[in-house]
C-alpha cells in the first residue's frame, strides 16, 4: 500500500510540475503537452526527464 501511495504522489507531482512549467513557458512558445507519456517520463526520470523533454522540444519540434 505504501508503494502505491508513493507512486501516486510522484505522478501527481509530475503533473503539477509539467503544468507549472507550461505556465511559465507559454510566453516563449515552448509548451510541452501534458499527457500520459510525458507525465510518466517525468515521474520515472525526475528532473533529468523534464530537461530531456525541454531539449527535445527545442531541438526537434
Amino acid at each position: 500500500m505504501d508503494k502505491i501511495l508513493n507512486c501516486l504522489k510522484r505522478v501527481v507531482f509530475s503533473a503539477f510540475l509539467l503544468y507549472g512549467y507550461n505556465l511559465i513557458a507559454a510566453n516563449f512558445n515552448l509548451v510541452i503537452p501534458i499527457n500520459v507519456i510525458t507525465i510518466l517520463f517525468v515521474c520515472f526520470l525526475g528532473s533529468p526527464g523534464m530537461f530531456a523533454l525541454i531539449l527535445f522540444k527545442i531541438t526537434v519540434l
